[in-house]
C-alpha cells in the first residue's frame, strides 16, 4: 500500500500577501518598562499629515470662492463699460449726423435766397413799388422755401415709386396688389397738388411762373403745372391695344378736360384784362389811388382760385383714367408720364449746358 505524500508550499512562492508581523512589547508601569507599539506613531503621523491636507483644502476652497465671484463682478463690469463707451460712441454719430444735416439746411437756405433774389431780379415777382405800397418786405418766403424742400424730396420719392411699380410689372404680380401700388403712386401725385395749395397760398406767382421747374418744364406749363389734356396725348399711345368701351371712354375724357382747360383759360385771359384796365385807368401821368391798388390786389387773390381750379382738373384726369384703365395699363401709364417728365428735365439740363458762343 503506498502513502501519498503532501507538500506544503510556501506562501511567498503562492504569491499570498503575508501581513507584517509586529511584535508588541508591553512595559510595565510598575516596573517603569515602556510598553510600546511599533507602527502606532506612524499610524498617528498619518491621521496628523490627513488632518492637515483637509484643513488646508478647506482654507484654499474659501479664497477660490471669492476669486470667482471677483473675476465675474470684474467681467460685469467690463460689459456695462464696453455698453457706456458704445452708447456714447453711438450718441456723438447721432449728434455729429444732426450738426450736419442742420449745415446742410443752411446751405440750401442760403442757395433758395440767392435764386429768389435772383427771380425777382429778372421779373418773376411783382415790382419794387408795388411791394412798397403794400408794405412788403424782401425776406425769404417761408412757405416757399418750405415747398422747395417738400418737393426735393417728393422727386426723390418719386423715383422710389418707379423703381417699385417697374418691378413689379416684371415680376408678373396679381392685378390686387399692382391696384395697391397704382394707388400708392396717385396718392403721392394727391400730395404734390397739396403741397402746390399751401405754396399758392404763400406766392401764387411763384407757382405760375414755375420757378420750381427745369426750363423746358416751364416752357410747357399751363397754370403752374402740366395740360390734363397732354397727359393724354403723351400717355395714350403707349398703352395701345384698348377696348373699344376704353376707346370711347378716352375719347369722352379728352373731350372734357380740353373744354375745362379752354374755359380756365378764357377766364385768365378776362383776369389779365381787367387787372391791365385797373392798373391804367388813369392813363399816362396819373397816380394809383388807393380804391384802385385795393382792387387790383383783389383780383391777383383770383389767382389762387384758378390755380387750384387747374391742379383739381389734373387730380380728377389722373383719377378717371386709373378707373377706365386695367391695374397693369394704369401702371404702365404712370411710367410712361414719368418718363416724359424725366426726358424733359433731362433736354434742360443738356441746353444749360450747351456751348454758347463768346461774343
Amino acid at each position: 500500500m503506498s502513502t501519498t505524500a503532501i507538500h506544503f508550499a510556501n506562501s511567498r512562492s503562492m504569491g499570498i500577501y503575508e501581513p507584517p508581523q509586529q511584535i508588541i512589547t508591553w512595559r510595565d508601569p510598575s516596573r517603569g518598562i515602556d510598553t510600546s507599539v511599533p507602527g502606532s506613531s506612524s499610524i498617528v503621523q498619518v491621521d496628523a499629515q490627513l488632518d492637515d491636507k483637509s484643513d488646508s483644502s478647506h482654507q484654499s476652497l474659501g479664497p477660490s470662492d471669492n476669486d470667482q465671484e471677483a473675476s465675474r463682478f470684474a467681467d460685469k463690469v467690463q460689459r456695462r463699460l464696453a455698453q457706456n463707451r458704445e452708447a456714447a460712441r453711438k450718441s456723438r454719430l447721432r449728434k455729429k449726423a444732426y450738426v450736419q444735416q442742420l449745415e446742410n439746411s443752411r446751405l440750401k437756405l442760403a442757395q433758395l435766397e440767392q435764386d429768389l433774389e435772383r427771380a425777382k431780379q429778372q421779373g418773376l415777382c411783382i415790382g419794387t413799388a408795388l411791394h412798397t405800397n403794400l408794405g412788403f418786405s424782401g425776406n425769404v418766403n417761408t412757405g416757399i422755401t418750405t415747398f422747395e424742400m417738400e418737393y426735393g424730396h417728393w422727386l426723390e420719392e418719386q423715383h422710389r415709386h418707379n423703381c417699385e411699380l417697374r418691378n413689379a410689372l416684371q415680376a408678373n404680380i396679381s392685378d390686387v396688389e399692382l391696384r395697391i401700388l397704382v394707388d400708392g403712386y396717385l396718392g403721392h401725385y394727391y400730395n404734390l397738388f397739396r403741397m402746390k395749395a399751401d405754396a399758392t397760398k404763400a406766392d401764387v406767382f411763384y407757382l405760375l411762373s414755375g420757378a420750381w421747374r427745369t426750363s423746358i418744364e416751364r416752357f410747357f406749363l399751363w397754370i403752374g403745372g402740366f395740360r390734363p389734356s397732354e397727359l393724354l396725348n403723351v400717355v395714350m399711345p403707349q398703352l395701345e391695344p384698348l377696348t373699344d368701351q376704353q376707346a370711347v371712354d378716352i375719347s369722352k375724357l379728352r373731350h372734357s378736360s380740353q373744354q375745362a382747360e379752354e374755359a380756365l383759360s378764357r377766364g385768365l385771359e378776362k383776369l389779365q384784362q381787367t387787372l391791365a384796365q385797373i392798373v391804367w385807368a388813369d392813363g399816362l401821368g396819373g397816380e394809383m389811388f388807393s380804391s384802385q391798388i385795393a382792387s387790383a390786389v383783389e383780383k391777383l387773390e383770383e389767382l389762387e382760385a384758378f390755380v387750384s381750379q387747374a391742379d383739381h382738373l389734373r387730380e380728377q384726369t389722373l383719377q378717371l383714367i386709373s378707373h377706365i384703365l386695367t391695374p397693369r395699363q394704369a401702371a404702365r401709364g404712370l411710367l410712361a408720364l414719368e418718363e416724359y417728365l424725366h426726358r424733359l428735365r433731362a433736354l434742360s439740363s443738356l441746353w444749360a449746358a450747351r456751348p454758347r458762343d463768346q461774343a
